[in-house]
């Protein structure tokens, strides 16, 4: 593939622009980075640093499109960044329903979890409190598809296969830390 062996020349930076740009999706651009580690290429430390940086900074320019430009324009323009208006949609209702902590949530989820930082935009979520979850979502997804591309090596490829049946299991654990958030919230609230 033309656009991985971009990524393997540019090494960190690859990674970092790999994930801003998101032509592919985040799961491959880890795992190939977590291949490059092990060829020695590149070492694991810089990888998790450059994803992490990666994985936030394209989202706050999602964050920053909804606040700048509101619904208006990311309705106009969301499908060249594969944004399209039933993801939107899905994105505003979670986010109305569950408020500012599912930017964290959502990022293990497919097809919201790009989408929610538009909401969060729309809704002038602080700038802080936006970043803030989203470092803390970013930082276990960049370690496990790199810590997966690291063990299948070769087989970089096959993350996706590899990593399906832990899917589930993350999605609970981040169900379940959300409904603590919430059940906090709350009883914060009522006090």
């Amino acid at each position: 593939m033309q656009s991985m062996n971009l990524l393997e020349e540019l090494g960190y930076i690859g990674i970092l622009l790999g994930l801003m740009v998101e032509v592919i999706p985040s799961e491959l651009v880890l795992a190939y980075g977590g291949y490059l580690v092990s060829v020695g290429k590149i070492q694991f430390i810089g990888a998790i640093c450059f994803g992490i940086i990666g994985g936030v900074l394209a989202q706050i320019f999602l964050y920053l499109l909804g606040y700048f430009g509101g619904r208006k324009i990311v309705l106009k323009f969301g499908k060249y960044i594969g944004i399209h208006e039933r993801h939107l949609y899905l994105a505003e209702i979670w986010f109305e329903k569950y408020g500012a902590g599912v930017v964290f949530f959502a990022r293990f989820i497919p097809i919201v979890r790009h989408a929610i930082s538009l909401p969060a935009g729309f809704a002038k979520m602080s700038f802080w409190r936006f970043c803030f979850y989203t470092w803390i979502a970013v930082i276990p997804w960049t370690f496990f598809f790199l810590f997966l591309g690291l063990k299948l090596g070769a087989n970089w490829q096959l993350v996706k296969t590899v990593a399906e049946p832990y899917v589930e299991p993350i999605m609970i654990g981040a169900i379940t830390v959300f409904a603590l958030y919430l059940t906090y919230s709350l009883q914060k609230k009522t006090h």
